[in-house]
């Protein structure tokens, strides 16, 4: 996502943390394109990331989250908490979830499309998935209650916020499962805040 005025500068702290992780993560693609993700050790992944298995450990608690995390959820909140004041809560939540993603394409497109395969592939990963998505649902959920005047505990902002991710989530599941297409994701989880938006209404194919 480029960056303008909308696009929340970090502090440095944060910036370094971010390139920590994105220097793991690199080293665990590195790894699992060439051996299977189950052998696949956080030795290994230290070694080649050239840090330590401690520093490995600390930023990804779980070998899975090394695959499904990306910016991590204090940008996404950030990014979040940036939108214009008055906007619609799910058309601020397309933005900053469809940014991410087509930035993400952008960018890393060979890493998204081996961490799709492996979501398909790797029982685990999907698993993690499920709860990494609950997790950054709360985050986002406290930036939503903010913008909204609400308290982060409020039952309206916590269904909203859950049933966004949960939907965007298992829209993500259903384009590693059909194809792939680096040109799709982020059609097709814009085309989920719209079936949101719609009402969850669902007719029958004429």
């Amino acid at each position: 996502m480029p960056d303008d005025e909308t696009t929340p500068r970090l502090p440095l702290r944060e910036r370094k943390k971010l390139k920590t992780r994105a220097a793991i993560r690199r080293a665990a693609y590195k790894l699992v394109a060439a051996q299977p993700w189950e052998t696949t050790t956080t030795e290994q992944i230290a070694a080649e990331a050239e840090v330590s298995p401690s520093t490995v450990a600390r930023y990804f608690p779980v070998k899975e989250d090394i695959l499904l995390s990306d910016e991590g959820d204090d940008l996404l909140e950030a990014r979040l908490l940036a939108r214009p004041a008055g906007e619609d809560p799910l058309e601020s939540l397309r933005v900053v979830v469809t940014d991410a993603v087509t930035a993400a394409l952008a960018g890393e497109t060979e890493e998204v499309l081996l961490r799709a395969r492996l979501l398909v592939e790797i029982p685990s990963v999907r698993t993690r998935l499920t709860e990494t998505t609950a997790e950054t649902a709360q985050r986002l959920a406290g930036a939503l209650a903010h913008r909204t005047g609400r308290d982060a505990d409020d039952l309206e902002v916590r269904v909203l916020t859950a049933a966004v991710l949960g939907a965007l989530r298992e829209a993500t599941v259903y384009w590693a499962e059909h194809g792939r297409d680096p040109d799709a994701l982020a059609p097709l989880l814009s085309r989920t805040v719209d079936t949101l938006k719609g009402g969850l209404a669902l007719r029958a194919r004429p």
